[in-house]
């Protein structure tokens, strides 16, 4: 008679099978690929010494610009737009409503052309300050604001009551209290979200090329686009791939160990 298998041999066929399929895919893809082509289009040495400093003092560092200030931007707008939609005058919780529907639900990329055609079609003769560096802050901005201002109202509602409570017994006016109180707790709350939104608008900087940028203002896709096209082979590319990947992989390292944090607190 065949006994039956207990659980935790159970879990231990399952992870056995799922293992040796995870190897058995590794195997096929190595064996399958074709590793000279992939190299000789991919991993030129010569190629990528070449981009060097110029995708770092350059490419990266417009990218990390264009990041912070969209990023800075868009948290400004995103509080704003938070305490819009926690508002008692209920025309503010409609606008905020509607805008955060609206820019939550068009890609990133149409906001880019918004910015870059329809505003100063819109508006003849006015320029965004800064050039292109303040359209790309902008588009950035108008995008993670609606995201933000969601994760701010979430950090709001999820500080105690009793804390405002507290603050206007004190003698704390109802906006005080919100200023002193209620959101710098709420901040320390949001702040992993925070962190992923800021990885998620470093590579969104990325649509900056449909703004139609200088050699002097593109960033690492554009950078590596053009230098892929200049040398018909994709290793700049690649390059430019590591160099968020540089950025990219710390900032979520980041987000996990501010998780963690937040947890234990909890």
């Amino acid at each position: 008679m065949t006994s039956r298998l207990t659980r935790r041999q159970r879990r231990r066929v399952s992870q056995g099978v799922q293992y040796a399929l995870f190897v058995a895919v590794v195997v096929l893809i190595a064996v399958l690929a074709d590793w000279d082509t992939l190299r000789n289009q991919f991993a030129q040495q010569r190629l990528a010494e070449q981009l060097f400093p110029e995708i770092i003092t350059t490419a990266l560092r417009n990218t990390v610009v264009y990041t912070l200030s969209g990023f800075a931007f868009g948290l400004v707008l995103g509080l704003v737009i938070a305490l819009m939609r926690l508002s008692s005058v209920a025309p503010y919780r409609w606008a905020a409503s509607v805008y955060i529907e609206i820019f939550r639900g068009l890609p990133a990329l149409l906001i880019f052309i918004f910015v870059g055609v329809a505003v100063p079609l819109a508006f003849p003769g006015t320029e965004i300050p800064g050039g292109t560096y303040g359209k790309v802050a902008l588009g950035l901005g108008l995008v993670a604001a609606a995201y933000m201002a969601e994760t701010i109202r979430a950090g709001i509602q999820a500080v105690p009551k009793g804390q405002m409570e507290a603050a206007r017994s004190l003698g704390f006016s109802h906006g005080r209290a919100m200023v002193s109180v209620i959101i710098p707790q709420a901040f320390r709350i949001v702040i992993p979200p925070l962190t992923n939104e800021l990885v998620l608008l470093f590579k969104d900087s990325s649509l900056v090329l449909f703004l139609g940028v200088t050699l002097q203002e593109r960033e690492l896709t554009k950078f590596g686009r053009d230098l892929a096209s200049q040398t018909a082979n994709s290793t700049p590319i690649l390059v430019a791939g590591l160099c968020y990947l540089l950025v990219t992989v710390p900032l979520s390292f980041v987000v996990r160990r501010l998780e963690a944090r937040a947890a234990r607190a909890k």
